[in-house]
């Protein structure tokens, strides 16, 4: 069976004002098997927001490629986007609509009409129902990420990514995002996540893989690890203690 995710030996370079050009990514290299809950992980400036760039077809690699569900991104880029539902990190949003108009303008780009059913159950899972007709402008940080997780699953795609999807939000929203997310990936949708949160790995994500300076530093099952070392944040100490010289061009 074609994997859900494959990143062929991505590489991303970005050009410097001063000095040599830096190595975001360096031959990144590794699947994710359909249905699986995969977590990717790694400090700031890792290059997991690129790798997701690329992957959403935002950014170009300078070498390698990606493959969503057995395409290419950057030969059917318009077919691989709808195969994603990609939460960002910023809050992104137009504040001249209301929270339905948001997902029905949404469900618009994909082509899909009589979404209806499918907006009520984003906007009840996510605890949006009765902001439904609200303003964007209006809702709090943590509504407004509320409203961009429901804008990418608004198109059902079988991949959903979420990059810090619960970062600097309350309690109750991650209970019901995991929840509702949790339930799709029993589903069969597969899901990659980004998160610092290491207790939501551990307990999410069949598989991890971390990334340091742009270098795929292990791909693991996480029981294995939790198995071997505990705590994924005991993993995540050791990668971050390896002496590893940053990478320039």
């Amino acid at each position: 069976m074609t994997a859900a995710v494959v990143f062929h030996s991505v590489s991303k370079q970005y050009s410097a004002r001063l000095g040599a050009p830096v190595l975001a990514l360096d031959h990144v290299d590794f699947q994710i098997e359909r249905g699986e809950f995969f977590g990717l992980l790694g400090p700031n400036g890792a290059g997991k927001t690129s790798l997701i760039q690329i992957m959403a077809g935002l950014s170009t690699p300078s070498s390698g490629h990606v493959e969503v569900l057995g395409e290419r991104v950057d030969q059917n880029p318009s077919l691989t986007r709808r195969r994603l539902g990609v939460v960002p990190q910023e809050l992104v949003f137009d504040p001249f609509f209301t929270v339905r108009e948001t997902l029905e303008i949404q469900s618009g780009f994909f082509g899909l009409s009589n979404n209806g059913t499918w907006i009520d159950e984003c906007l009840e899972s996510l605890g949006l129902a009765d902001k439904a007709q609200t303003n964007l402008r209006a809702l709090s940080g943590g509504m407004k990420r509320r409203v961009l997780v429901a804008q990418a699953l608004v198109h059902r795609p079988p991949v959903i990514v979420l990059d810090e999807p619960t970062a600097g939000v309350d309690i109750q929203l991650r209970e019901s995002l995991w929840a509702f997310i949790g339930g799709l990936n029993k589903k069969g949708h597969t899901i990659l996540l980004t998160t610092h949160y290491l207790e939501e790995a551990e307990a999410l994500c069949g598989r991890v893989a971390f990334l340091k300076k742009g270098r795929l530093m292990a791909v693991k099952p996480t029981s294995e690890l939790l198995a071997r070392e505990g705590r994924l944040e005991a993993v995540f100490r050791r990668i971050l203690s390896e002496d590893l010289e940053p990478q320039k061009a």
